[in-house]
């Protein structure tokens, strides 16, 4: 079986769980969009839950390595200035596919809203180092911020984070329509960055200047 099947395999379940979720997709609906048999997603994957960890897997790989270039370039200044260093990375993946960026979000909040445990730990396993070193930088801009506190505060940067850019074609429209805008996905994420950044800071202080 070859390489070509396996990528037609996760084009197919990509598209597949970004519109419907991965609960709600059947191997059956993949088979038929793959225009493959189910042994063929035995073979490659095993499992469903192979399978929508390989998805991600393409996105992870492609982000990661950038994140940790960009995170070493920071001076940890200031929340936003950490949240910053993030946006190209995460807009490069328009490169590797086309609304890439727009598809691994919708792919992220997805496993957000569902219960899919098994990715975090996968996450974690893979790239761990890199979201520890992540929490890390923020954390010191918020010495005086409990680390439980910081949990939460990183739980609903992210949940707006993912909120936003699922929903982000109706905010481009509404941009357009009320405000006659013309904005696009980084437009959009460069809007939140310092909203969540100002949630993640509240209550610390910033020195003037």
């Amino acid at each position: 079986m070859s390489a070509k099947t396996k990528v037609r395999i996760l084009n197919a379940a990509e598209m597949l769980f970004a519109e419907q979720g991965f609960q709600q997709t059947s191997m059956r609906q993949i088979t038929a969009k793959a225009e493959v048999n189910l042994a063929s997603i035995n073979y490659h994957f095993g499992n469903k839950k192979n399978l929508i960890q390989s998805v991600l897997q393409r996105y992870f790989d492609a982000l990661m390595p950038l994140v940790e270039q960009s995170l070493l370039a920071s001076r940890t200044e200031t929340v936003h200035t950490v949240l910053e260093r993030l946006v190209k990375p995460v807009m490069s993946l328009n490169k590797l596919r086309p609304d890439g960026t727009e598809i691994f979000v919708k792919l992220l909040g997805r496993g957000y809203n569902e219960t899919q445990g098994h990715l975090r730990a996968f996450i974690m396993a893979h790239y761990g180092a890199t979201i520890s070193k992540l929490i890390a930088m923020i954390k010191n801009c918020l010495p005086d911020i409990q680390d439980e506190e910081v949990f939460w505060r990183l739980h609903f940067a992210l949940g707006s984070f993912v909120f936003s850019m699922s929903s982000s074609q109706a905010l481009k429209e509404i941009a357009e329509s009320d405000f006659h805008q013309q904005v696009n996905m980084e437009d959009v994420i460069r809007h939140l960055v310092p909203f969540v950044a100002c949630g993640i800071e509240s209550g610390v202080s910033r020195a003037s200047g």
